[in-house]
């Protein structure tokens, strides 16, 4: 059996989630050798067997980057013929899977990282190209053959957003964390290098600058930390100039009343990123809407408990109490998650935080559940097995359906 794999994101061009749990399943799946698994990406060629490389095409320069984008699922979509099975990740690839589908009659398996309906001040980055990128999205889901959800709160954003999608055929199956990979390690050259002082308290948040990952609701928030508390922002990737213009403003307003705040725009290397994990109190997921969120499984890997929003798939990976703190939020509903009342949940989160903070002893006693929960309900090789089971039904299903 050969799956094809498509996706926008793969290494070494990661920058969010998505692109984490492709370049993880993938693995963990080859690692199996009981099926054959070929990569279909966006951008340059890749030096890995069976992973092909999708340029932009040249004749679309310029254009709308929606139609970009789906200019190249064409190409990948071509590459899939003798492909049993295609499985597409984020509306960028979606497209690819659905025309494949079509074109080669076979199965297509759409993972659900994120949802356009739920993300509507994309308009701001992509104009027109959001609601194509909607269109190519809804489309997906409403035809596919299996909608893999990343927590049961993705699965209930899916029904919602798209009601003509039929519940039985969406499964839930957790994102993951390779705790091999992912592990405390102190290195405070690495730490103080970065200017951060590694016998000095901290709040560390990892994460794009979108409105989505809440990081402005988090600067407010930190004006009400003790002053002796750093806060580290491995922060980069903005969406918008509009939301990097907030981001810097209120940087610099804390900068102006406290010392300790570091902002990192750069994407780092993994062992960096480990070593500024593993010398903070806290791990930060002020997240407005999250999936599951992948970074609080990196941070409790490394035995930084977590401090999350109650919100989409964050309840099913934190333990309130056990694992970290939940900060409750009530939200808008019209798609955006803004809390109904901003300043109660900067409030709540400013709470959490000092509550983290306030106890170094019971942060790292938390620390050290959440690594034990990451890799009691969370390996790629368990992911891997479920995913290679629901290959199967589906392929079997097809079979009995067209006898």
């Amino acid at each position: 059996m050969r799956v094809d794999i498509l996706t926008k994101e793969y290494p070494p061009t990661i920058y969010g989630g998505a692109g984490v749990h492709v370049a993880e399943l993938t693995r963990a799946l080859r690692a199996r050798g009981d099926l054959e698994v070929r990569v279909e990406a966006f951008g340059p060629p890749r030096d890995e067997a069976g992973t092909t490389g999708f340029a932009d095409p040249v004749e679309l320069a310029g254009a709308n980057a929606a139609l970009v984008t789906m200019g190249v699922d064409l190409a990948m979509a071509a590459a899939t013929e003798g492909a049993s099975l295609v499985h597409s990740h984020t509306w960028y690839a979606n497209f690819a899977g659905h025309t494949a589908a079509l074109l080669h009659g076979i199965p297509h398996v759409v993972s659900a990282h994120s949802l356009e309906p739920m993300r509507p001040w994309k308009a701001e980055q992509l104009g027109g190209g959001y609601r194509l990128s909607s269109w190519i999205e809804r489309t997906a889901y409403e035809t596919a053959d299996t909608v893999i959800a990343v927590s049961d709160g993705m699965r209930q954003d899916v029904l919602r957003s798209y009601p003509q999608v039929d519940p039985d055929k969406v499964r839930v199956i957790h994102n993951g964390i390779d705790a091999q990979l992912w592990q405390r390690h102190r290195d405070e050259d690495t730490v103080r290098r970065h200017g951060v002082n590694p016998d000095q308290r901290s709040v560390i948040f990892v994460g794009r600058i979108t409105r989505q990952k809440g990081l402005p609701y988090l600067l407010r928030a930190v004006a009400q930390l003790p002053p002796d508390v750093q806060v580290v922002l491995l922060a980069g990737a903005p969406d918008t100039a509009e939301i990097k213009a907030e981001v810097e403003g209120l940087i610099a307003e804390l900068r102006l009343t406290r010392d300790g705040v570091v902002w990192i725009p750069d994407m780092l290397p993994r062992a960096e990123v480990i070593a500024l994990l593993s010398a903070a109190t806290v791990f930060v997921c002020p997240s407005v809407y999250e999936p599951l969120g992948i970074v609080n499984l990196e941070a409790m890997a490394c035995e930084v408990p977590v401090v999350g929003t109650a919100t989409g798939g964050i309840p099913e990976v934190v333990v309130d109490g056990e694992t970290g703190w939940l900060v409750p939020i009530e939200q808008v509903q019209d798609g955006t998650g803004t809390p109904v009342d901003p300043d109660r949940f900067v409030g709540d989160l400013a709470a959490a935080l000092n509550e983290a903070v306030s106890d170094p002893a019971r942060a790292d006693r938390m620390g050290l559940a959440g690594r034990q929960r990451a890799i009691d309900h969370f390996s790629w090789q368990r992911i891997a097995e479920t995913t290679n089971q629901l290959y199967l039904d589906v392929l079997r299903r097809r079979l009995l359906g067209s006898m």
